[in-house]
């Protein structure tokens, strides 16, 4: 059985157990607490060498880096697809992957924001802010992608990797509360795919090492 090392609320991880649930593949978790920087800990670095989640091991390999490992499930686990077969198509789900992956998440990643307070004293309303100004303009340019490429998903008619990789995002605007109302197609993409027991499975409070609910 594959074994995905993760945290509950890692988007990054997030988008991989999308993926796993999509292709209807087995695995178990095995979490390390990045507020208490579990990751850090050697034994977790000798699995990955840079400390962070998440790392999927196969049984004879490690993979690391999110998008990575779902490229390499798309070739070892090709049913069902989640890149599209013309050529030109998967350059435009991948262009979407990445605007997510390289130029929103990078900036508002748990590391970055640590980093923010202790080094330059921002408190949690500047890090918000900061994290809505960067999602903001990325999800701008998402919008006309899907505008050009969506038919009910963020490309086509059926779930991609950019899917795997849009819906976290959205899930961490809105706990920094960004109004998601300038984005209807974004937002008509997460329900469509939020409706799906794959995505429904994979979301973070449906993890063992989730919190309990703030009201339970």
């Amino acid at each position: 059985m594959l074994r995905l090392h993760s945290y509950w609320r890692s988007s990054a991880v997030y988008r991989v157990r999308i993926a796993l649930n999509l292709k209807g593949l087995d695995y178990e978790q095995v979490t390390h607490d990045l507020r208490t920087d579990q990751q850090s800990a050697p034994s977790y670095k000798a699995i990955n060498p840079q400390g962070l989640v998440p790392a999927l091991d196969d049984g004879d390999h490690i993979l690391t880096q999110s998008v990575a490992i779902l490229e390499w499930l798309e070739e070892t686990h090709p049913n069902p697809p989640l890149l599209p077969k013309n050529a030109i198509d998967r350059a435009s789900v991948r262009a979407l992957v990445f605007a997510v992956t390289s130029d929103i998440h990078p900036l508002n990643n748990l590391r970055i924001l640590k980093y923010l307070k202790s080094e330059f004293g921002a408190d949690q309303t500047a890090l918000d802010a900061w994290a809505v100004r960067w999602i903001s303009s990325g999800f701008d340019a998402i919008e006309e992608l899907i505008g050009r490429h969506g038919k009910g998903f963020a490309f086509g008619d059926m779930p991609t990797l950019a899917d795997c990789c849009l819906i976290p995002q959205v899930l961490n605007a809105q706990r920094v509360n960004l109004d998601l109302t300038p984005w209807p197609l974004i937002r008509a993409v997460n329900q469509a795919c939020l409706d799906l027991p794959a995505f429904a499975r994979a979301h973070p409070q449906h993890q063992p090492d989730a919190d309990p609910p703030v009201d339970a």
